[in-house]
């Protein structure tokens, strides 16, 4: 087993969510824990400890590095798309994409929720809102006129529609009489929500 001077902090930190993440993608989120993390990096729980408060705090690390990799892979989906609807569908297909291959970690981002009411800092807010923000900028394009609160709504609904239907397709919940794929949906969603946007009144 590895001494504690073996490893700085933050190399201890990154070998814990590196574990974290393979434990989760082999076995589920109901099967991490502190422990089994400590156990495959050479470490005590209570040298983990150190490191993270406890095991939301080491969670709340992973779903980070998850955002970080999401981010990455819709920016590389973006290089070659021009249009609004084509940067639309090229972050949706890219959303869609992550989650079934890494549906463990994706789905993670929504049900952790950290204890006692504790609220997410602010870094961890900031990659969420960076992810947002990737979606504003061609919902921009398709109505510049948009307040700041009209443009924030927007994001909000057509990236809840997206999920919607990953999350769905992912459980094989779209199974009602002949089955509808999610990227038939996704496709008809973002048609049909630019086209309503592009004609709809401006709020004040």
């Amino acid at each position: 087993m590895a001494r504690r001077n073996d490893h700085s902090r933050e190399q201890i930190q990154q070998m814990a969510i590196t574990a974290a993440i393979g434990i989760l993608n082999e076995e589920g989120p109901g099967q991490l824990s502190t422990r089994k993390v400590a156990s495959a990096i050479g470490y005590t729980v209570g040298t983990l400890y150190l490191v993270f408060r406890n095991l939301d705090e080491l969670l709340l690390h992973v779903n980070a590095a998850t955002l970080d990799e999401l981010h990455s892979a819709i920016r590389s989906a973006l290089a070659n798309q021009h249009t609004p609807v084509e940067q639309l569908k090229a972050i949706a297909f890219s959303y869609l994409e992550f989650a079934r291959h890494q549906y463990a970690r994706w789905s993670l981002l929504y049900s952790h929720q950290l204890q006692n009411g504790e609220q997410a800092p602010a870094w961890f807010n900031d990659k969420v809102n960076a992810l947002f923000g990737l979606v504003e900028i061609p919902l921009k394009t398709v109505k510049p006129d948009m307040s700041h609160k009209d443009l924030v709504c927007a994001t909000r609904v057509l990236w809840s529609g997206v999920h919607g239907a990953c999350e769905l397709a992912l459980n094989n919940k779209l199974r009602l009489g002949d089955e509808v794929s999610a990227d038939v949906l996704i496709h008809s969603m973002i048609d049909n929500y630019l086209a309503g946007l592009a004609c709809e009144q401006v709020t004040a």
